[in-house]
């Protein structure tokens, strides 16, 4: 058997004037090993079947102000959000004090969190402060309705 031979590249060349196949790469060789699994993240969902704070932030996407079609979480109307167990819970505002879709949008939060596989208990909270303004919206938002 002929001395393998490498390029600059580092692949086994065959010599001229031979037939052989050049064996595979050693180990070591190897250009570069497999990627590592991306690590999960506060926002993933673990094996024991927790809900993440990113399925929660979907499913608030699907409730809408009804005056005016928008998902709360483009209005930004959602302050914050927490995963303890298998309660989630939501603080929240509206765009007035006397919003009179209030009380349908809290409801309908609470619903659409309550279908989500792993939750057993909702916690809305109603908050005033700080003070909804429309900058709070997402600028795509915004910009679609004037502002």
């Amino acid at each position: 058997m002929a001395e393998e031979t490498k390029d600059e590249t580092g692949s086994a060349v065959i010599p001229k004037g031979t037939d052989e196949t050049p064996a595979p790469p050693k180990k070591e060789e190897t250009q570069k090993p497999a990627e590592e699994p991306p690590q999960k993240t506060e926002a993933a969902s673990g094996d024991d079947g927790v809900v993440s704070v990113d399925q929660v932030k979907l499913a608030l996407r699907k409730v809408k102000d009804p005056d005016l079609s928008l998902n709360i979480m483009d209005l930004g109307l959602v302050y914050g959000i927490a995963v303890e167990g298998t309660t989630v819970k939501v603080d929240m505002t509206l765009t007035s004090p006397a919003c009179p879709s209030g009380p349908e949008i809290m409801s309908d939060a609470d619903r659409e969190l309550r279908k989500l596989e792993g939750v057993t208990d909702v916690k809305m909270n109603l908050v005033w402060a700080p003070f909804w303004t429309p900058e709070k919206m997402e600028p795509r938002v915004r910009a679609y309705l004037g502002f």
